[in-house]
């Protein structure tokens, strides 16, 4: 139930009563993400409730069970909607799966921004501000083909999960960058993950079961990158396989740096996690409502650039990771 999901609370300032609206009380913004484990979303977390005490606002912070929880997410929104929030900022598992609950938020007077990911149709919600995910798998892609060299692909894909929109995204984003079709007989296998890191491993050996003449793994997130660069190092087929992966999380840079995958590409959680703080803020404060899809980034990170793409090193990557 909704009540199992709560994360925790973050209200800042005294001697004020908790309320909705302006002027009577502090502004409750809801934040809803798709897990409460994953690093990403704990970095999202950690910095819409800094923004929030910035704002002498309160953050009321919800999460799914799992990536993919789109029942638990729809538990969390009403759970936020009866709790009398000014806005919610939710990260949707699902781009289809919230709309009427969305739908139902809007019409009581909230203010509702898609964060990290769009709802299909974006005009869903008041705003978006997300990673273009498209466009970070195709750079993940076009990075991963360029490191071939001209030799012929052999991949293997580690996707999310089923009807994330996400996963679908970045999959979709990596075949383009990549120049294959999903068809191609160039994809050795594929799985689902859940993005995350022991599913990962287990998903790789097993994959590797089946042929281990390889030389491309794709990934979904850093986590996924560790298990799969894990399943590779237990097989001794470290040098032979090219690793490319998405989020820019710090331990992800320093993994980059020591040579476990060779690239991932940078996303930047705390940017969309402030800006839909503060999009709340002005809402309750003026009745201004955002209204747009604002890219927040995306950056490749690499020791090993190839020509054509535009990429920092590690010492760059560190410096602006986050986590």
């Amino acid at each position: 139930m909704a009540g199992g999901l709560l994360l925790g609370a973050a209200g800042c300032g005294g001697g004020r009563s908790d309320s909705g609206g302006a002027g009577s009380g502090k502004v409750k913004i809801g934040l809803v993400t798709k897990t409460e484990t994953n690093p990403y979303f704990v970095t999202l977390r950690k910095a819409a409730e800094a923004a929030a005490k910035e704002n002498d606002a309160k953050l009321i912070a919800l999460a799914g069970r799992f990536d993919g929880d789109n029942e638990g997410q729809v538990a969390a929104m009403e759970n936020l909607i009866s709790g009398g929030v000014k806005g919610i900022l939710i990260t949707p598992s699902n781009g289809t799966g919230l709309l009427s609950t969305i739908a139902e938020a809007r019409r009581q007077g909230i203010v509702v921004i898609a964060l990290d990911s769009t709802t299909e149709p974006p005009s869903a919600t008041d705003a978006t501000y997300a990673t273009d995910n498209v466009k970070a798998g195709r750079l993940q892609g076009a990075y991963l083909r360029a490191a071939l060299a001209g030799r012929p692909p052999k991949v293997i894909m580690l996707d999310g999960t089923d009807d994330s929109t996400v996963s679908e995204q970045r999959h979709e984003g990596f075949l383009k960058g990549f120049g294959i079709a999903k068809d191609s007989p160039a994809i050795r296998g594929q799985a689902n993950t859940n993005g995350e890191r022991n599913p990962a491993q287990a998903a790789t050996e097993n994959l590797l079961e089946r042929t281990s003449d390889i030389n491309t793994v794709y990934t979904i997130n850093e986590p996924v990158a560790g298990g799969a660069s894990a399943a590779m190092a237990a097989r001794g087929l470290t040098h032979q396989v090219t690793i490319g992966s998405i989020d820019g999380g710090c331990d992800g840079v320093r993994d980059v740096r020591s040579g476990k995958y060779a690239a991932t590409v940078m996303q930047f959680p705390d940017r969309m996690a402030v800006r839909g703080v503060d999009s709340v803020v002005e809402y309750a404060r003026s009745g201004r409502k955002p209204h747009r899809v604002s890219d927040t980034g995306t950056v490749l990170i690499t020791d090993k650039p190839v020509d054509g793409l535009a990429s920092q090193d590690t010492d760059w990557g560190l410096k602006h990771c986050w986590g």
